[in-house]
């Protein structure tokens, strides 16, 4: 169960290098200059304080309904599955609130906010593989019957991952090789997209998203317009991503290229060999987009990397800026 932890707690994009490079240092000697005098200077509005007092009451909120959780399936098990997807929504939206307040917070009480969210993820998905049926999820569904042994030993591991009412019923792109796969979304509302499974390929998204996972990608390029809350990259080898993001987190990744326009700090933990570069799409009405996701001004955090393993001052072996005469 530690290596499931570790997988719920889990950044991309590119150009304008010279200008986001400007900014980066403008951005960070205003993020200094504002953590020395904080209590003074801060509008009540990016207090730390007011920020950890609401995040701790969602906090309680939702562990309560957690806690909760074992009662409902003994009284009227029908109900789980509401009551799952509550939980979950909340979640999200404590996860939304530290995006939304992450350019000030220090980088200290940001990796604390997400860590606590993981936890109840993980919380929230052991619940579900413990009080759920099994027959309720569509992996099964796929093999013959005499095969369901066999395929459940499989399912397990991959459970943890994310809550299954979460990715189940998705718009995606899966188990797929040497493909070219675009998604045209402009003029579309979008909730969550999953792409996974994929080795040598090429995704073109177009348009914004809601939320994008990715997982078990190998030699694969991915190009994403705006994505209005968080994407979550979990194992992924030699890729490239293009992406823009309110929050965007990166677990156990290797030898892999991230292109990002990202308004709150990139987060890798269990990941090496991962470079670094600013966003650089381009598509028709790609301004336009991100305006609307609120991700049109640029902040310079897709160099301002946290690696939840690496907690010296030193900086991180695991990460590096790409250099401008490599980038694509």
């Amino acid at each position: 169960m530690e290596e499931s932890k570790e997988e719920a707690e889990a950044g991309l994009q590119k150009k304008y290098s010279s200008m986001v490079e400007r900014l980066n240092k403008c951005h960070q000697s205003r993020s200094d200059n504002n953590n020395e005098s904080e209590s003074s200077s801060s509008p009540a509005f990016e207090s730390t304080s007011s920020f950890l007092t609401q995040f701790s009451n969602l906090k309680s909120s939702i562990e309560s309904q957690l806690t909760h959780s074992h009662s409902v399936s003994s009284s009227d098990p029908s109900q789980l599955k509401p009551h799952f997807e509550q939980i979950s929504t909340s979640i999200s939206y404590l996860e939304k609130l530290v995006t939304e307040n992450s350019y000030f917070l220090p980088s200290y009480d940001v990796r604390s906010s997400l860590k606590t969210i993981a936890d109840l993820k993980h919380t929230l998905e052991t619940l579900i593989s413990q009080l759920l049926p099994k027959k309720k999820f569509s992996f099964k569904n796929k093999a013959a019957t005499k095969k369901d042994t066999t395929n459940n030993n499989t399912v397990t591991p991959q459970e943890p991952k994310q809550p299954l009412p979460l990715n189940r019923d998705s718009l995606g792109f899966r188990n797929k090789s040497g493909e070219l796969l675009v998604g045209d979304f402009r003029g579309s509302e979008v909730g969550k997209f999953t792409v996974s499974d994929l080795n040598s390929c090429e995704v073109r998204i177009i348009g914004c998203v809601s939320t994008l996972f990715i997982h078990r990608l190998k030699d694969s390029r991915v190009y994403v317009g705006p994505v209005m809350s968080s994407v979550l990259i979990e194992d992924v080898e030699g890729c490239v991503f293009a992406m823009a993001s309110h929050q965007i987190r990166i677990h156990a990744a290797t030898r892999s290229d991230f292109y990002l326009k990202v308004r709150s700090r990139p987060i890798i933990e269990d990941s090496n060999g991962v470079r670094f570069a600013s966003y650089c799409l381009r598509y028709e009405g790609i301004k336009e987009d991100l305006r609307g996701a609120g991700l049109d001004a640029e902040i310079g955090n897709w160099g301002n990397v946290d690696d939840l393993k690496w907690l010296r001052a030193m900086q991180s072996p695991n990460w590096l800026i790409l250099p401008e005469n490599v980038r694509g």
